[in-house]
């Protein structure tokens, strides 16, 4: 009996905790993923970290910015190629006094990661670029799920800690 009731505590625990967990799931082309992602960076209080393969897209830009002057943290890891990319937005992140990094890794730094106040996780196929939104197939989740995201916070820190700051 002891064996039971402490299984259904057990039970019982993971549902609570999986109660608190919310997903958002939106799909590309045109179904939303800019939007989705935009609405999370308007409402960040404190910190917003992103690993992002690919980074084009204005409206997510601008939003950043409008976010980095109100005070909200910004650390921005990109693929090495993003540096040098006709439409990255690396320069323009560094010109408006964003913390940008490059990843050092022998291959493609191929994450797509948005980590908003240790509170939310954006992530999915989806890059953060115009073609994502009118042209390719992907997926972007939103993720509230305080276990996961601690997870994508640690993997984050270790990519930006050996990251290399701009060349220049």
């Amino acid at each position: 009996m002891k064996k039971l009731m402490f299984g259904l505590s057990i039970l019982s625990f993971m549902l609570a905790i999986n109660a608190f967990a919310e997903t958002r799931v939106y799909f590309s082309p045109n179904g939303g993923c800019t939007d989705a992602i935009v609405k999370q960076i308007s409402q960040a209080q404190k910190k917003i970290d992103i690993a992002m393969y690919a980074f084009t897209s204005r409206p997510i830009a601008q939003e950043l910015v409008k976010a980095k002057e109100g005070g909200v943290a910004i650390r921005i890891l990109l693929d090495k190629a993003q540096e040098t990319q006709a439409y990255s937005k690396s320069r323009y992140f560094i010109n408006k006094g964003i913390e940008v990094r490059y990843d050092t890794g022998s291959g493609l730094m191929h994450n797509k990661i948005g980590i908003i106040d240790g509170k939310v996780l954006i992530t999915g196929s989806f890059n953060w670029t115009a073609q994502a939104e009118i042209r390719n197939a992907e997926n972007l989740l939103i993720i509230e799920d305080p276990e996961l995201i601690k997870k994508y916070s640690e993997r984050f820190e270790y990519l930006w800690n050996k990251g290399r700051f701009p060349s220049g």
